[in-house]
């Protein structure tokens, strides 16, 4: 499928009221097929930010990890949120509330709901419908390596594949190269974590990409990971090496 006519790369500015002035995010403009725009918004870390015509979703919000990020006075209140796991690094209670409103969907992994204490649980396999044009499937994500598997025990935490308007987006979690990404098919965005030991190495990175054949490669969640020669070791995908941490 076609699924990206276009795409730009755009800086948006968001005021920090308590900071130190403004804090810049890099922002991945894509179309869908039906010519309507998708911005991402690259947070940090594994947090990120989608927008389709007025509708948010957030995806793992944290204050703290990382550069501060206030997310009541940066970003309005989310349609959506969803949680990969429990881990601190992906679940924050407080950023959760600051993006709650009356009407905020919030689906994540049974273990980060035990913590939370609301919202709806997604297993692997689950599928939900967010809006008219957009849906999710929350998708394995687990580590495999000896010694790693107490990290992200199989079955425990979701990847999820979000369709927008025919624009397929696959936010990994924290996983290795799991055998199911070979059943993840004809995604255009690809988020990938490279972050060993606690996900993928660079290595496993480029098997992943090359299994699941993605147009374009948003590495995240590598903190001091070595990424830079990822884009050549990736021929036919487009690699976006971003300002993650």
């Amino acid at each position: 499928m076609n699924a990206i006519l276009s795409m730009s790369l755009i800086m948006m500015l968001w005021q920090h009221i308590a900071g130190t002035g403004k804090a810049p995010y890099e922002v991945e403009s894509f179309r869908t097929p039906g010519g309507k725009q998708v911005e991402i918004t690259l947070i940090k870390h594994g947090s990120l930010a989608i927008s389709f015509e007025g509708f948010w979703i957030q995806v793992d919000p944290v204050t703290e990890y990382g550069k501060h990020t206030d997310y009541a006075t940066e970003f309005p209140k989310a349609d959506v949120i969803l949680v990969t796991h429990e881990h601190g690094d992906h679940l924050d209670p407080s950023a959760i509330e600051a993006l709650r409103g009356p009407q905020t969907q919030i689906y994540l992994n049974q273990w980060a709901w035990s913590q939370l204490g609301a919202g709806e649980v997604m297993s692997n396999g689950d599928k939900r419908e967010l809006h008219p044009d957009i849906s999710v499937e929350a998708v394995p994500a687990y580590n495999t390596t000896p010694g790693r598997e107490k990290f992200h025990p199989k079955g425990h935490g979701n990847g999820y594949i979000l369709t927008i308007d025919g624009l397929r987006i696959y936010i990994a979690g924290d996983t290795e190269d799991i055998p199911e990404l070979a059943d993840i098919k004809d995604i255009d965005i690809a988020f990938l974590p490279v972050n060993q030991p606690y996900t993928m190495t660079p290595d496993q990175c480029v098997k992943a990409a090359r299994t699941i054949a993605p147009k374009v490669l948003i590495p995240y969640h590598f903190s001091g990971t070595d990424l830079s020669k990822l884009p050549q070791r990736l021929p036919g995908i487009r690699v976006l090496l971003r300002k993650m941490q």
